[in-house]
């Protein structure tokens, strides 16, 4: 039967590829698992009525078997009628019915097995389809998971193999220029304030001298005459404070 044929094409048929080759693996497996569930329908329909030709078959073949029998018994009856005429009708109608009857258990012998074939491989079909059915989510994610592997694997083939190390070649080394700059930036104020260190150094030493020098030049006389003037000067300085206080008043 055509539908069997169909039913056992689609289940041939590599569902890995079609998942692979379909925009929607979910959407496609299961618009493929209700197109086998319809056609599984309509398979069992045709599979009663092949049943039901097979019953059909057994009914007429039996019904011709017991008309053969009456009109045996009919001819029995002829004869002990002494009727050899009508006996003899009686057995050539016996003869049709047998024939019949014999045409019709053939057919039914044959059509018997054609329906256990049909069941047998109806059973086989409902089978399959349940486990696909029972297999649709490992299929699902098997697809989906081949998706993300497919994308991800774009993706690393669509960037350049240099252009990513290239950028981060060109960060480290700007990186390590601004550690240079800060590191010398830090060495040059050190180097400054050791400077200004040495400097305030340098004077104590200065102020230290001139003090050694003071005291020298106390020791020999001298400092005197040269305080006279410092103290003309402070003098005169105080002469001009308090004119311009009398000129204020």
């Amino acid at each position: 039967m055509a539908i069997f044929q169909r039913l056992a094409t689609l289940l041939r048929s590599n569902v890995n590829d079609m998942i692979n080759k379909a925009e929607d693996p979910e959407k496609m497996l299961n618009q493929m698992l209700m197109d086998m569930q319809e056609q599984l329908v309509e398979a069992k329909k045709q599979v009663a009525v092949a049943i039901a030709d097979e019953k059909k078959l057994q009914k007429q073949f039996e019904k011709e078997k017991e008309l053969a029998l009456k009109w045996e018994e009919k001819a029995m009856m002829a004869v002990k009628a002494g009727n050899d005429e009508l006996a003899k009708k009686a057995l050539e109608r016996k003869a049709e019915h047998a024939q019949t009857a014999g045409s019709f258990e053939t057919s039914w012998h044959q059509q018997k097995a054609q329906v256990e074939k049909l069941k047998e491989a109806l059973t086989k079909l409902s089978n399959k389809i349940n486990e696909a059915k029972r297999k649709k989510n490992l299929l699902i994610a098997r697809a989906k998971r081949a998706e993300a592997q497919k994308t991800i694997a774009e993706t690393m083939s669509g960037m350049s193999n240099t252009s990513a190390f290239d950028t981060i070649a060109r960060m480290e080394e700007k990186v390590d220029t601004m550690e240079a700059e800060a590191s010398a930036t830090a060495e040059l104020e050190m180097d400054m304030g050791e400077d200004n260190l040495e400097k305030e150094f340098a004077n104590l030493d200065s102020m230290a001298a001139d003090d050694e020098l003071a005291a020298l030049k106390a020791s020999m006389g001298m400092a005197k005459e040269e305080e006279a003037p410092a103290e003309a000067d402070l003098a005169e300085i105080e002469k001009e404070i308090e004119a311009e206080v009398a000129a204020k008043g």
